[in-house]
């Protein structure tokens, strides 16, 4: 925030310090707000999306009720973290007149790799979500004089080699690079801040990084060239790791509102829950090593291994186009790591009523300040893994409400 600042000072119509920042020389009276301000704003943009999604997508009477139950405690929660924060100190609102200038890039930068439908529907499809909600929000401005930030809607996460293959996102920096070459060449705004009041979506495993493999991921970093933006990433770990190293938030990966509204219309969220603990997914009985690298550091293989017989636990392996109408039946559901702490499990099993039991040391869950993940899911740590039916047991014996 001091570089935003000291660039600032530096420039004329720099249209964010006009609205936000004092006379020069003069004491900020509002230093909390200064200080945090672009990190706040995004982190109520961003949730303001979330809660959008949850108001969008309500179904039957019960899922309504459901629904309108998460939604008032997590509104409530936001409201704590944010008046106790910010607005106890002040009574202005400031998102009242937030402003995000969308770039029209070039469709080979985006809406040219929709060909490949999987595109908008898959994990990483937060960057094409986040997009299209922009384009319809009322905080978007056709006047990028007037703009507090500006979004890139670059898509780098829809070239897959193969349905079971790994995402091929080789071309992701350099696609990104010649984004920023294009709106650099073509208005002042990138230039004016560094790219500092930017953002830009990095919904892929290690999130700013470009890379499925953490030590590839580590090895490469953060593009240079965006270092100085805002992130809206998936990945997020609460220990010091490089590809976190820009001005990042987190957010949940993408699930599609369409499939979790079909899926509860056919299976009503307060049905019969006839599953006990319900995974499907990639498990290998040998983990696969890929050049030394060893898939889900072995979770998974793990759990496979100690509860594949046991019949309290759902085990499949192989992929199920109906998978969701089995996480509706279930009371807890796994969300283990992958090559990445994160999972849409943990959004699936949310939206469609799963407890669900996240293993992944030390990961850092979207809107955690906010969201009482703490009240509706369950951790459990790597290495505890082979206690997990006995953590299972008394959770649904003593707390599971």
């Amino acid at each position: 925030m001091a570089d935003l600042h000291r660039s600032a000072k530096k420039r004329n119509g720099f249209y964010v310090k006009m609205k936000f920042f004092p006379p020069k020389n003069s004491k900020p009276e509002n230093y909390f707000i200064i200080k945090y301000f672009k990190w706040f704003l995004w982190f109520s943009l961003s949730f303001y999306f979330f809660a959008k999604f949850l108001n969008n997508h309500e179904t039957d009477t019960h899922t309504h009720t459901h629904t309108a139950v998460l939604k008032t405690t997590i509104i409530n929660h936001s409201h704590h973290a944010l008046t106790e924060s910010i607005f106890r100190q002040h009574k202005h609102n400031i998102l009242n007149d937030l402003k995000v200038y969308v770039y029209e890039l070039p469709s080979r930068y985006n809406t040219d790799w929709l060909s490949n439908e999987r595109c908008r529907n898959h994990l990483f499809a937060s960057e094409v979500a986040v997009h299209r909600a922009l384009m319809d929000s009322d905080v978007r401005t056709f006047d990028p004089t007037n703009a507090d930030f500006f979004f890139v809607p670059v898509y780098v996460s829809c070239n897959f080699s193969t349905v079971n293959g790994f995402p091929a996102i080789g071309h992701a920096r350099t696609l990104l690079s010649s984004a920023v070459d294009f709106i650099s060449s073509e208005l002042p705004f990138w230039n004016r801040s560094n790219g500092s009041d930017h953002v830009f979506v990095a919904s892929h495993d290690y999130g700013a990084c470009f890379h499925a493999m953490e030590d590839r991921a580590i090895a490469n970093g953060i593009p240079e060239f965006m270092k100085n933006s805002i992130i809206l990433q998936t990945f997020g770990v609460k220990y010091s790791h490089p590809c976190q190293n820009v001005e990042h938030i987190v957010i949940p990966p993408y699930i599609s509102p369409e499939s979790v509204k079909s899926t509860l219309l056919k299976s009503p969220i307060d049905g019969q829950r006839d599953i006990f603990m319900f995974f499907r997914g990639k498990m290998e009985v040998h983990p696969k090593n890929v050049s030394g690298r060893f898939y889900s550091k072995r979770v998974r293989t793990e759990i496979l291994r100690k509860y594949g017989n046991d019949k309290r636990f759902y085990l499949k392996r192989h992929r199920f186009a109906g998978y969701q109408s089995e996480i509706v039946r279930s009371v807890f559901c796994l969300c283990p790591l992958g090559w990445a702490p994160w999972s849409p499990r943990l959004v699936e099993s949310v939206a469609l009523g799963c407890v669900p039991v996240i293993i992944a040391d030390g990961i850092r869950l979207p809107f955690e300040s906010t969201v009482p993940w703490s009240d509706i899911s369950l951790t459990v740590r790597e290495n505890d893994v082979a206690k997990l039916g006995r953590v299972l047991d008394d959770v649904a014996a003593t707390n599971l409400s």
